[in-house]
């Protein structure tokens, strides 16, 4: 358990084998209370998330990212990007609606690791699969999917840059 946010930092991490368990709701509601708190532009919250635990949906999706760790998963959460209330940037006219559902997706993945549970990005699928598969209206594009659940893998050596190689100064 993280004692503080960069403790929860190090120790979130991308799950690639789970338990069969389905998180409990409890975990869930927490984590989508965490979800809500997430800032967005404008506050626009251009957001939909489908929690997915049965076992033919899930069979479907993994036909749209096809690894076998993915079906070990025994949740997975769509986030989507709602095009009706997305906020756009004046100047340039720049969507802003992936960028809110990423930070969103993260609030949720590090909530997941708070709760014990495990979670990994996936931005690799075949979209209009998705779409299909979840009978997506025409204004939610699927953005993030995360396989949630409780890790049955052991944690690997975080593998980051140095603070110097990404980070200017200029005074």
């Amino acid at each position: 358990m993280a004692n503080s946010f960069l403790d929860l930092c190090r120790t979130r991490r991308s799950v690639r084998a789970y338990k069969p368990q389905i998180p409990e709701t409890e975990d869930l509601q927490y984590i989508f209370e965490c979800v809500r708190m997430a800032p967005s532009a404008v506050n626009f919250q251009p957001w939909h998330f489908f929690i997915i635990t049965n076992k033919e949906k899930l069979a479907a999706l993994a036909e749209c990212y096809n690894r076998d760790w993915f079906k070990t998963a025994p949740a997975c959460i769509v986030a989507c990007r709602n095009a009706d209330e997305e906020w756009k940037r004046g100047a340039d006219g720049k969507p802003h609606g992936d960028i809110d559902v990423a930070i969103a997706v993260e609030h949720l993945c590090l909530a997941a690791a708070e709760r014990g549970l495990g979670t990994c990005w996936v931005c690799n699928f075949e979209v209009e699969k998705y779409r299909q598969a979840l009978s997506l209206a025409d204004n939610l594009h699927p953005v993030v999917l995360v396989p949630v659940g409780y890790p049955d893998d052991a944690p690997r050596e975080k593998q980051r840059k140095e603070m110097s190689d990404f980070v200017t100064i200029i005074e």
